[in-house]
């Protein structure tokens, strides 16, 4: 909705081997497009005929959607029936092209194509060491460092996976990686669980994606979650797969479920729409309030607010008109006209709201500007009073795995007490989601919720 609101997300990654020889780059295309919520700032797909010579690897990558790098003449040049692909937001590394992803690594045992979700904690150490040892770095994203490990420890292995789970045991963070070789696609996923990564299947094709929706995107069936800690490898013969880094610890990012994954997916058995019900309805139980009407702001808060009418029985309603054929309001330079572009994106439809109270409920808060700018439409339009509920609790601290939460000058929640930023914002009353509400949106699935309670799944040097 706009920079003065919007979170960011590392990335979606996705992969394919179709094992018929059909061309891989049109189905990854759509698995990219369904992950496009994960990343607009850069894409690219990295193809492999595993019928041809083993460095016959086609690429393309650019600034922007996927719709915008992939024209038709482009897809149709990329002839391959193996390949993986990758939308970016920057949460290491500047919005460039030099950071688009896949990385693709000539070196001296082959050819390699990586696609990174998540950030490693331990990326400044490992990027002095390879450098101590006469790396060149031509991006500054940690996932170079991952790419770098494998072909060092690919030297003294027999196969690419040995050297995949020696890198693996090196790197501390948050990842969901698919690599794709010139015969083998190859999904990992952090032993944390922090970042989502799925497996499925349609015909004679093996998938591995971010999330579920981009499974169905492409007509495959959702097989399963992968582990946390597993990595798993696709060849002509089948899937095969390594556990040795599994443990029984496991922290998996709530905003998953509050904010980044697609509605219709499904993580780690959990679906992100059941979740958001369940977060309205505990908001619901935790701020009751005399209102005629319960609206969410579109899209984030929309599921969310119908879980708070159910749980409330106060009626559910839409508030605003979204406008879906204006551009992205982040990229507008100044605050002024990032707002104008707010009020051009959703208008208020005002015999919804006229002489009512209004319950408003949205994903977050993070600096204000936006919910503050939706409140004073809303009494514009004659709402009585306007009672906001947010379906996280107040940002306080950083997130070091991929989530890009602004810094701690740029939170509100930072230097304000709830009165404070109601008070800001304009709202009637303000409820945020408590800390130990957030396990009901997904019964007893472990969760990594450092930004909100400073309790880090690993440590973290600072």
């Amino acid at each position: 909705m706009g920079q003065d609101r919007r979170i960011k997300e590392a990335c979606g990654v996705f992969g394919i081997y179709n094992t018929s020889g059909e061309d891989a780059a049109s189905s990854i295309y759509y698995g990219l497009s369904s992950l496009q919520h994960r990343g607009q700032e850069s894409c690219g797909i990295a193809v492999f005929d595993t019928s041809g010579p083993k460095g016959n690897m086609k690429v393309q990558k650019g600034m922007g959607l996927v719709s915008e790098v992939f024209k038709e003449d482009v897809l149709s040049s990329l002839k391959g029936n193996l390949g993986i692909g990758h939308v970016r937001y920057s949460t290491t590394g500047a919005a460039t092209i030099e950071n688009a992803q896949p990385l693709v690594l000539n070196y001296i045992k082959g050819t390699l194509a990586l696609a990174h979700n998540g950030n490693l904690v331990n990326t400044d150490q490992l990027r002095d060491e390879l450098a101590q040892g006469g790396a060149i770095f031509h991006t500054t994203t940690d996932s170079e460092v991952i790419a770098y490990l494998i072909a060092r420890e690919r030297v003294h292995t027999k196969t690419v996976e040995e050297a995949i789970l020696s890198t693996a045991s090196k790197i501390k963070g948050a990842y969901g990686l698919v690599i794709a070789s010139p015969r083998k696609l190859i999904g990992v996923r952090d032993p944390l669980g922090l970042k989502p990564l799925c497996l499925g299947k349609r015909d004679d094709s093996y998938v591995i994606a971010s999330e579920s929706c981009a499974l169905t995107s492409i007509g495959a069936q959702f097989v399963r979650d992968i582990r946390p800690g597993e990595i798993i490898t696709i060849t002509r013969d089948g899937i095969t797969s390594n556990l040795d880094l599994c443990q029984s610890k496991q922290a998996h990012c709530i905003f998953e479920y509050i904010y980044f994954a697609r509605l219709d997916s499904k993580i780690d058995g959990i679906s992100v729409y059941n979740a958001r019900l369940q977060a309205g309805a505990a908001l619901a139980k935790a701020y009751p309030v005399d209102a005629d009407l319960v609206v969410g702001v579109p899209d984030s808060g929309i599921t969310a607010a119908q879980g708070y009418s159910v749980e409330s029985g106060i009626p559910f309603g839409l508030a605003f008109y979204k406008n879906s054929y204006v551009g992205r309001t982040f990229i507008k330079p100044t605050q002024k006209e990032r707002e104008s572009s707010v009020r051009l994106k959703l208008s208020v439809l005002e015999p919804a709201v006229k002489g009512k109270s209004i319950v408003l409920v949205d994903d977050s808060i993070v600096r204000g500007t936006t919910i503050a700018n939706l409140i004073h439409l809303l009494k514009n339009a004659g709402a009585k009073s306007v009672h906001v509920r947010i379906c996280s609790p107040p940002f306080l601290y950083p997130c070091y795995f991929g989530t890009d939460v602004p810094s701690n000058q740029q939170l509100i929640a930072s230097s304000h007490s709830v009165e404070e930023i109601r008070q800001l914002i304009g709202a009637d009353s303000l409820g945020y989601m408590k800390i130990s509400d957030l396990q009901s949106m997904v019964g007893d699935l472990p969760l990594c919720k450092a930004c909100f309670d400073n309790i880090y799944p690993m440590e973290i040097l600072k």
